[in-house]
């Protein structure tokens, strides 16, 4: 039996920090500094008790959670970019009355539900209060486009009644508007809100520990091992990388500025274009947003919005992801191929099953949570019990180096594996307790300290990580509450449904265009709420089934980060490219096209989402009609590749470009007979294009 125990010192290596969306690393110098720490290790705290136990009502939880928002965001907002000491002061000042709505609403949480719609003058004060602090963060933290957006409708609903029809409203007193935004449950503290708080900042902390476990380190080596000798091997590996980051960490940009700093330069160094470097980084790593088990943020708003299992929103997305990632490992073969560049030397690489064999207790808690999610446990659940994992594997890994003899040391495993497993029979006391037991043995054996150290920083990490996705959380309950209140998404759908009855790809495309455009200026999660709050149910009611509508709206969501002129992934991988956002985006584009082309025929033929199937399935059973229309999408996927790129077997004339693309075109389209030309003229034109290149390589 060999050694599996996982104290090798890269296990507990702490990563690079990388930037929060418009924040500096780290958490300030001097006390300020120590302060924002210590609110975000009580922010973490608290929400894993809340996770663990639940024990107070739904409200003061959300509440709670953008208070800490508020206070851990000025914080940093006042430590890291306020250069002055009157600024400072007034940013903690903005955080500790942010924080002061939280407690607000739980010391008078009671008085608040019996005066529901009756508000008093100090509840008017804090509704304002709160309304103004989240615009104010937002703009802070997310750039003035989001804030910008959600002004717009704030100002709607308070002056929508002047507007002429269709836009016009019956009008709303001031009370009546901060009641629904500051205090209902479909304004600030909304749904958004609560995913983020119940759901998403566990998965949030998760991710921090296991990356300050040595997970990146781990895919790394894995992907280096794996598809390091292919053609284009440096780019494979960025692909190969990013798809595995994407299993614990479903923030595209982040990954980008995490992952970008060693695949970016290592590309380049092989020969790679700066742009297509960049690109390749920015695909990769947006597509960790749709990588099950753990998907973005959007996927658990998505499951909570449609009142369906997370496993369910997973099983919709497993295709289109391996789809999407078979797309980026394919264009990159034939961009290396149009090159002439080769892999690397196996040499000179990790060999993967030795990086999995020294580090494979890491994938434990990973695996549970996995299992967790698809065993029918809620995502809060699985979230919960596959971060406390992770805290007592890393934990227990200086305890097990003070073992000297091998078979102790897999005793020693063993055993408190057993023990955190049983709260599968005896609940989370049972995991609280070891892990309590943990912290007491690393307080007294020598090196438990720098352990602990590693635990604290993580709850930290996590805490700040959770600051972008809260706060866009927080700010987009005004949208909804404003569509909620005035009823104005109803005229949006009325007119995407009178263009839809007669051409439903019109509706698709003019969906796709405002998801693109809203995308420009705000990140995926505020796009999908706000697109899929207006759009969603215009597609439903044209027959598009009910999660390919919102996956369609989900995936272009992603797609606005890449697309030109603002992609946020592609002006992220810039500097470390250091070539133009603009040339990145445009290649990005190119890359990311399963990201165009899959959701379009998801809704033509829903079995490509595992959802409802078809005609072929009334005929050969639905498996048969599963494989064969993702052998459709390979095959259009695998065209327009070639297309884009111009290489395949050899450099492509521009005649044969446009055959490849008009062929792919024909099997995505779903209409009669196309599906039959766009094969034949695949056949032919494949088979003829590799004939020439025998010839031409004969002749040479």
């Amino acid at each position: 039996m060999t050694d599996a125990h996982p104290e090798t010192p890269t296990v507990l290596s702490p990563t690079a920090e990388a930037p929060v969306e418009g924040l500096p690393p780290g958490f300030g110098d001097g006390i300020a500094g120590k302060a924002a720490f210590l609110i975000a290790i009580a922010f973490s705290i608290f929400q894993i008790y809340i996770a663990a136990y639940g024990s107070l009502p739904s409200q003061v939880v959300r509440a709670m959670h953008v208070g800490f928002l508020l206070l851990l965001g000025f914080s940093l907002i006042a430590n890291l970019r306020a250069t002055s000491t009157p600024a400072k002061a007034v940013f903690w000042t903005l955080g500790v009355l942010g924080f002061a709505t939280g407690l607000y609403n739980w010391v008078f949480y009671t008085d608040l539900i019996r005066r529901s719609g009756f508000l008093t003058t100090p509840d008017l004060i804090v509704g304002t209060v709160l309304v103004v602090l989240v615009f104010e963060a937002a703009r802070r933290l997310m750039g003035l486009p989001l804030a910008l957006i959600a002004l717009i409708f704030l100002a709607y609903a308070f002056f929508g009644n002047h507007l002429p029809p269709p836009f016009i409203h019956r009008g709303y007193d001031f009370a009546q508007l901060i009641d629904t935004f500051a205090f209902g449950t479909e304004g600030i503290y909304g749904t958004p809100v609560y995913v983020s708080a119940a759901y998403i900042f566990i998965f949030v902390v998760f991710a921090a520990f296991l990356e300050r476990a040595g997970m990146i380190a781990l895919f790394n080596d894995f992907a280096l091992g794996l598809v390091g000798t292919w053609r284009g091997g440096p780019a494979q590996v960025c692909v190969l990388s990013s798809a595995l980051m994407g299993t614990i960490s479903g923030s595209g940009v982040a990954n980008v500025v995490a992952s970008g700093q060693f695949t970016i330069p290592l590309m380049k160094r092989f020969g790679f274009r700066s742009a297509f470097a960049g690109a390749v980084e920015a695909t990769s790593s947006m597509g960790g947003q749709i990588m099950p088990p753990v998907m973005g943020a959007v996927a658990f708003i998505m499951a909570e919005t449609l009142n369906i299992p997370y496993a369910e929103v997973v099983k919709a997305a497993i295709i289109p992801a391996l789809l999407y990632f078979g797309a980026c490992f394919w264009q990159v073969y034939l961009e290396a191929g149009k090159a002439g560049l080769q892999g690397m030397a196996k040499a000179d690489l990790p060999n993967p099953w030795d990086a999995v064999r020294r580090h494979w207790p890491l994938v434990l808690p990973l695996a549970a949570l996995i299992y967790l999610l698809f065993a029918g446990y809620t995502p809060i659940f699985a979230g919960t019990m596959g971060l406390a994992l992770t805290i007592v594997l890393i934990l227990g890994t200086p305890l097990a180096a003070l073992i000297g003899p091998v078979a102790f040391r897999i005793v020693f495993w063993l055993a408190l594996g057993l023990a955190a497993a049983s709260f599968m029979r005896f609940g989370v006391n049972i995991l609280s307790f070891v892990i309590a037991g943990l912290v007491i043995a690393c307080v007294t054996f020598r090196g438990g300290r720098e352990t602990l150290q590693i635990c604290i920083d993580s709850l930290a990490e996590g805490a700040k990580n959770a600051l972008p996705v809260g706060i866009a959380c927080a700010i987009v309950g005004v949208v909804i509450g404003t569509l909620t209140l005035t009823g104005i998404a109803s005229t949006f759908i009325g007119w995407i449904i009178s263009i839809g009855e007669n051409n439903l790809f019109l509706s698709l495309v003019l969906t796709m265009l405002t998801c693109l455009v809203l995308g420009m200026g705000i990140p995926t999660i505020p796009n999908y709420i706000i697109t899929s709050s207006l759009a969603g149910p215009a597609l439903l009611s044209l027959g598009v089934p009910l999660v390919v509508s919102h996956m369609f709206v989900f995936y272009f969501g992603i797609m606005a980060d890449l697309t030109p002129p603002v992609a946020l992934a592609a002006f992220a991988a810039a500097p470390m490219a250091k070539e133009s956002g603009l040339k990145i985006g445009i290649q990005a584009t190119k890359l990311a096209v399963a990201g165009f082309v899959v959701p379009f025929m998801a809704v033509y033929t829903p079995a490509l989402m595992l959802q409802d199937p078809g005609p072929i399935a009334a005929q050969f059973g639905y498996p048969v009609e599963v494989a064969y229309i993702v052998a459709k999408a390979c095959m259009g996927i695998a065209l327009w590749g070639a297309a884009a790129v111009g290489f395949l077997a050899r450099r492509m004339a521009w005649w044969e470009r446009l055959v490849a693309f008009a062929a792919g075109a024909l099997l995505v389209a779903a209409l009669p007979v196309t599906d039959e030309a766009g094969w034949a003229l695949s056949f032919v034109w494949i088979g003829w294009h590799c004939w020439r290149a025998r010839q031409a390589t004969g002749t040479a």
